[in-house]
């Protein structure tokens, strides 16, 4: 009989067991769906021993290696056959028997490790894809859950949550390394950024937060926070996004239709295309967008497009955006949120006019035409006259001067006038959904309280699959599992990687 057909007897034999076991009276008894818990788990056996049988065959197959140095020089002039590794694999647990290579003072060396780019760890680079998959689309706790009714692995919390912060380390590199696809100079290149909160436990805060919070300790109460007091538990998570877009030319009616003619066809904005993300809760706003700067820098080395970038206004924000826009000698054109700037109209309108009131609406309007029209400063100077005329007390007013201050402040970056004329995009909804789906929808779960690792990990594996660069990603990361854990040990490349 041939060795293939010894090495397989074991798993043939298994197949013909539940072969035999579904021509049983109790095999008849069972409805369609208990025929399938019934080989979703045999079959699963009989998997596993296919696994273990091929590997028992790789072993009776091994041969000697002529001459095995590794990094240092260090010739391998001994070998140990017989030399066995557990791997935790998505159908169960297998035993690999391979050649050790052996030097007196030096670590032993696998060949056959290599060959089957081995882990380094005893679980499998399927189970951690798919702790990876999971711990990115929910919690960890149902990560675990999902992943042991599909494997039956019986694998842990932490275990889950350590494959997947190893499954994320390659992530900053694969994007450096990725070359992005090629636009015409005419394409809007279009940055834009955005922070939100993340609660981290107590050591994992950033140290200024963390003072912040000790120092309110001794005042808190034993069992809720009071009034007007803040947690002190968040760490803040900064948010990036590249895309190109063609130039969309537009004009106010386009935006917000004129109450004499709102059936006007409305022109479309710039549509986002090759939309690449990026999160770190554990690098600072400026790494994250010198990361940012460093994708457009990508795809547009030379500085020949127009650079729009998208933001919320914030001071720190727009602060380090110059800052690295003066660093890399390249041109910026900022403009601020649209909606952002809606939201302080509202709130002077609130100042102005009793809830309820359908006016306020058209008031909201009338003052954001005139804003996308390029008027700003001109809102700003109408709106206080109009508190001033109703003769609002300070303390009623806040409203109205946070909008006017806001719109005199950021007047530069508030030019509509010539977004809309240029095809500018002026909304930044694709960071702001970013926001939700990377961070609200997973890491603001009720109840969660993140380690640095873990929260930067599930950040940066769902802006990996939001990019729809997980499978290609995947295959990058096997590779550089290949060079460190195998090619990096050997002086010369005995063994293509896998």
């Amino acid at each position: 009989m041939a060795v293939a057909e010894i090495a397989f007897a074991a798993s043939r034999g298994l197949f013909e067991q539940v072969a035999r076991d579904l021509t049983s009276s109790d095999a008849a008894a069972l409805t369609h769906s208990g025929l399938e818990d019934l080989l979703a788990a045999r079959m699963r056996e009989v998997t596993q021993q296919l696994f273990q049988d091929h590997l028992d065959l790789r072993a009776v197959r091994e041969r000697r290696a002529g001459q095995v140095v590794d990094a240092a020089g260090v010739e391998r002039t001994r070998i140990e056959r017989g030399r066995t590794r557990i791997l935790a694999t998505v159908f169960g647990k297998v035993a690999a028997t391979r050649i050790a290579y052996r030097a007196t003072g030096s670590a032993d060396l696998h060949l056959a490790d290599a060959a089957l780019n081995m882990p380094a760890g005893m679980h499998s680079h399927g189970l951690a894809r798919l702790a990876a998959t999971e711990s990115a689309r929910g919690s960890f706790a149902e990560a675990v859950d999902r992943v042991n009714a599909l494997t039956g692995a019986g694998i842990g919390h932490r275990q889950v949550q350590e494959l997947a912060v190893a499954a994320a380390a390659d992530i900053d590199a694969f994007y450096q390394a990725l070359v992005p696809e090629p636009c015409t100079d005419a394409t809007l290149l279009v940055l834009s950024t955005d922070g939100k909160g993340v609660v981290i436990r107590p050591e994992a805060l950033r140290e200024a937060t963390a003072k912040a919070a000790a120092a309110k300790s001794g005042n808190k109460m034993a069992t809720r926070l009071a009034p007007g007091e803040k947690s002190g538990r968040k760490r803040m998570a900064t948010l990036g996004t590249v895309y190109d877009a063609e130039p969309a030319v537009r004009g106010v009616d386009d935006i917000l239709a004129d109450s004499a003619d709102p059936v006007k066809e409305r022109r479309p904005g710039p549509k986002a295309r090759s939309k690449w993300l990026c999160g770190s809760v554990n690098d600072t706003a400026e790494q994250v967008i010198a990361a940012v700067f460093d994708q457009a820098e990508a795809r547009d080395p030379g500085h020949r497009r127009t650079w729009v970038v998208l933001v919320d206004g914030a001071r720190h924000q727009l602060d380090l955006i110059r800052a690295e826009a003066a660093r890399r000698n390249v041109t910026v054109h900022i403009v601020i949120d649209i909606i952002h700037v809606l939201e302080y109209l509202w709130g002077a309108a609130h100042c102005l006019h009793p809830a309820g009131d359908r006016t306020a609406e058209a008031w909201v309007a009338g003052h954001a035409r005139t804003i996308l029209a390029g008027g700003s400063e001109q809102a700003a100077a109408s709106i206080s006259a109009a508190a001033d005329a109703v003769g609002l007390r300070p303390g009623s007013r806040k409203g109205i001067d946070d909008a006017v201050g806001y719109l005199k402040n950021k007047a530069a970056y508030l030019r509509y006038d010539t977004a809309l004329t240029e095809g500018f995009p002026i909304a930044t909804g694709i960071i702001e959904g970013a926001c939700r789906h990377l961070i609200k929808d997973r890491l603001d779960i009720t109840g969660a309280r993140w380690g640095l690792s873990g929260a930067e990990a599930v950040l940066k594996l769902r802006a990996l699959r939001s990019n729809g660069d997980f499978d290609t990603y995947w295959a990058w990361h096997e590779t550089q599992e290949f060079t460190r854990n195998h090619q990096a040990r050997y002086r010369d490349t005995l063994i293509p990687a896998a």
